[in-house]
C-alpha cells in the first residue's frame, strides 16, 4: 500500500532573505521572499514561519500568498534583527500540476548576515537562499 502513495517533490521554489533599504524608516531591513522559478503558476500558496533554538521560540506566523506567477517572486515578511540569532524555518505549501506540494526551508541561526550575501536569481538583489 505504501508503495502506491506518490509524494510529489517540490522543485524550483525557493525562499530567500534580501537586505533592502526601507525609505520609510531610513534603514536597511531583512525581508523574506518566496521565489517561483518554475515554468508554471503555483496557486493557493501558504507559508508558515517560525524562529526557534534550544531555549527560545517565536510565534508561528501564517501567510496566505495566493498565486505566484512563473519566474516571479512575492514578499512573505519582514524579519526583525532579534530573530536572526534563531533558526528561521519556513514551510511552503502550494498547488501545481493538480497536486499539493510542501517544502521546508531553513535559515540556521546566525546565517542571515551581511557577509553571506550573494545575488539571488529572479529578484536580482543581494540576499541569502534558504537551505532546503
Amino acid at each position: 500500500m505504501k508503495k502506491d502513495i506518490e509524494i510529489p517533490v517540490a522543485k524550483d521554489v525557493h525562499v530567500a532573505v534580501i537586505r533592502e533599504w526601507n525609505d520609510e524608516f531610513l534603514s536597511k531591513d531583512w525581508n523574506v521572499y518566496l521565489i517561483n522559478n518554475r515554468t508554471d503558476v503555483i496557486e493557493m500558496t501558504i507559508v508558515v514561519s517560525k524562529g526557534f533554538d534550544e531555549d527560545k521560540k517565536t510565534s508561528t506566523m501564517r501567510h496566505g500568498i495566493g498565486v505566484v506567477e512563473p519566474k516571479s517572486f512575492k514578499k512573505i515578511e519582514f524579519l526583525q534583527e532579534e530573530v536572526l540569532a534563531l533558526n528561521n524555518e519556513f514551510f511552503v505549501t502550494f498547488f501545481a500540476e493538480n497536486k499539493l506540494f510542501e517544502k521546508r526551508f531553513l535559515f540556521p541561526k546566525h546565517t542571515i548576515a551581511e557577509d553571506h550575501l550573494t545575488t539571488i536569481p529572479i529578484i536580482d538583489k543581494e540576499g541569502i537562499l534558504a537551505k532546503d
